[in-house]
């Protein structure tokens, strides 16, 4: 062989894996056994907790016991962790079997209000509390958390978080099982047995702490600064940017909170884990341009971060929210280990321990799931597409152009984003027809659209809401009028989009176990492919795909679907029309049963009259299946207020299609007067 023969050709490397695969994130081998041990306890039902507890001290023991065998150590451990998880949702639900079968009473409690979802000011009070003195002959409910809408008298301040009140109400104890995806169920899942209802306060018998007063008082000063230059003129865009930083989803009409919820962006204008993570980077942001160190740049972030969400409300999704952006950013700092993986599994399980009741509410499940879809598969499929916009492989870097480099990282961030977008699809999809009854696929797109420009408007808000603390108004001014900017063109993609054919239709699986175990087989595929690396091998990127697939073609309700095709409608009523009186109407339709005297209708018109009565018919029942099922929308947002005004919006709509059906079908009358 010639020694001036060329070499082979070095053999093609293979493609690194993507980034944020092969992080360890050890707490879910205790965060993973501890919720199966909840989800235990809470099917099984009244377990006593004693014999868990032993149970689980006693597989402990014997875990330590056995360091030298990694297998078994590993197992004794995941089942004493599983038998605490049964063990703390016994102690904590602690239900009092003996007023199952008692009837509703008129009691006089004191409590102390824990959570309000009624507006400040407002004089019917809701939300959750904790009986703190009870008369002698209830003094088994000392203690126990209520569910309360009660009304606030003359003389008697609206309450806030902290304060306590002495009501007289009734007192109604709920089933112990009530039927699932209902406000019942929820109330029982977090540990509340008795609502107290159809009564008023009678006193204030201590009044908030200084830090309550002073977090209603921010919230109120930030209400003020995000309606600065906007309130006045589109109160509708101020109500929508109050709900993406507030929280304050109550203002929105019911027009909005419909569109918002066909659409599947609801979670957009309500303060949840996107808003808090694009405030808590903006805050490390900041802190950074200071050259504030890591270490008290954290505590000042998570402090301050936290007072933002005590001033908002402190609701479950911002609370989890917070927790996950805390964790992430220590892991970040102390290097253990510094990746999204191990903070969500920190979060969850601090979450778990503190609150264990939570992981039954549907908030939580929707929080968690969509952020662990989004890490295990969504980055990591987005990183492989990533490889692939490379358009100019074979150019050197000297001769790229920058209109080069501008089309392959837009190609790169559209792969990313369509990823992401996919994979928290996947988990949407189900939770949406297991909980809400209500199948989106159009919300990938709207969704896709609409998450850049919803960071966009937290960013502004919170740019607003500096500037108005510590400035002038002008600032917060133009703030608040570049996010309104943006709402509107948000709003105008929900409003164009939503009633395409196809968007969205009411949909349900044929029987209740099928939702659960989609959604548990889904998140085993997940873990599993993360763990595997998703290898082709294996299936690649195919399992979890293929499985919701299935799930949604086989396990639908038939009669679901038929109406989903039933009352597809190709054009869109007049909805601007002024509400007429029932007599106007009763007068209208008595003078309308006879077009004309002497003149009868022609076949073809009678014909479209049966075809405005049909469609109308299936219009009328697609609005009665939606808002019936949008009170699992209002538990899900934990809001009692907005149950009230569904159904205020039920007998609305109810009655503007009548009207509009009328309407439709005296055109064709006078035409047959006409002739």
């Amino acid at each position: 062989m010639s020694v001036l023969a060329s070499p082979a050709p070095p053999a093609a490397e293979p493609a690194p894996p993507p980034r944020s695969l092969g992080h360890r994130a050890p707490l879910l081998h205790l965060a993973l056994p501890y919720f199966a041990g909840l989800a235990a306890g809470h099917a099984a039902g009244s377990i006593p907790a004693a014999p868990l507890l032993a149970a689980a001290l006693l597989l402990a023991a014997a875990a330590l016991l056995a360091p030298a065998r990694p297998a078994l150590w590993a197992l004794l451990l995941h089942l004493a962790l599983g038998a605490a998880g049964a063990a703390s949702h016994a102690l904590h639900r602690d239900w009092l079997g003996d007023w199952d079968q008692l009837p509703p009473r008129e009691a006089e409690l004191e409590f102390r209000v824990d959570r309000l979802y009624s507006s400040p000011g407002e004089r019917r009070s809701t939300g959750l509390g904790r009986v703190t003195r009870a008369p002698p002959h209830l003094a088994d409910l000392t203690g126990r958390r209520v569910s309360f809408a009660l009304t606030v008298p003359p003389g008697i301040d609206p309450p806030l978080r902290g304060t306590h009140l002495a009501a007289r109400a009734v007192l109604t104890p709920l089933p112990r099982a009530p039927p699932p995806g209902g406000f019942d169920a929820y109330l029982t899942g977090i540990g509340v047995q008795f609502r107290l209802q159809r009564g008023t306060f009678t006193a204030e018998t201590r009044p908030a702490d200084a830090y309550a007063r002073f977090c209603a008082a921010a919230a109120e000063r930030f209400r003020r600064i995000l309606d600065l230059g906007v309130a006045e003129r589109r109160p509708e865009l101020a109500a929508l940017l109050r709900g993406m930083m507030l929280g304050d989803t109550k203002e929105l009409d019911a027009d909005q909170r419909d569109r918002f919820q066909r659409s599947g962006t609801m979670h957009l204008f309500a303060i949840s884990g996107l808003n808090i993570g694009v405030i808590a980077v903006a805050l490390r942001s900041l802190l950074s341009l200071a050259r504030v160190p890591p270490w008290p740049a954290l505590a000042a972030g998570s402090a301050a971060l936290w007072l933002f969400v005590d001033i908002t409300g402190a609701s479950p999704s911002a609370v989890r929210a917070w927790a996950m952006a805390t964790f992430l950013q220590a892991a970040q700092v102390g290097r253990q280990p510094g990746n999204l993986v191990a903070a969500l599994a920190a979060s969850a399980l601090a979450v778990l321990v503190l609150e264990p009741l939570d992981a039954f509410s549907t908030s939580f499940l929707l929080s968690y799931a969509i952020v662990l879809a989004l890490l295990v598969l969504g980055l990591p499929l987005g990183e492989a597409w990533q490889e692939r916009c490379r358009l100019w492989p074979l150019l050197p870097e000297a001769e790229r152009r920058p209109w080069h480099r501008a089309v392959e990282a837009g190609l790169r961030g559209l792969a990313v984003a369509v990823a992401v977008g996919l994979a928290t699809t996947l988990v949407s999809l189900l939770t949406g027809v297991h909980f809400f009854r209500l199948l989106t696929p159009g919300s990938f797109v709207t969704n896709l659209l609409l998450l850049p420009a919803a960071t966009l408007v937290t960013l502004a808000g919170f740019a607003s809401l500096l500037a108005g603390l510590v400035g002038p108004d002008l600032p917060a001014v133009i703030a608040n009028h570049a996010a309104a900017l943006v709402l509107a063109g948000i709003d105008a993609v929900i409003t164009a989009t939503v009633d395409l054919p196809g968007f969205c239709f009411p949909a349900q699986f044929a029987a209740p176990w099928i939702g659960p175990t989609a959604l548990t087989l889904l998140f085993a595929s997940l873990l599993a492919g993360y763990a595997a690396g998703w290898r082709r091998r294996l299936g690649g990127w195919w399992p979890p795909f293929a499985l919701v697939a299935v799930f949604l073609a086989l396990g639908l309700e038939a009669e679901a679907a038929e109406t989903a095709l039933r009352v597809e409608v190709p054009a869109a009523v007049d909805r601007m029309k002024p509400m007429k009186s029932a007599y106007e109407l009763a007068m209208e339709r008595l003078a309308k049963h006879e077009p004309a005297p002497g003149r009868a209708l022609t076949p073809g018109q009678k014909a479209r009259l049966a075809d405005i009565d049909r469609v109308y018919q299936g219009r009328l029942a697609e609005r009665e299946i939606f808002l019936k099922q949008q009170l699992d929308a209002a538990l899900a947002a934990s809001n009692l207020e907005e149950m009230r005004k569904i159904q205020e919006q039920l007998a609305s709509e109810k009655a503007r299609l009548e009207e509009d059906r009328e309407a439709e079908k005296d055109k064709v009358r006078r035409e047959a007067e006409k002739g």
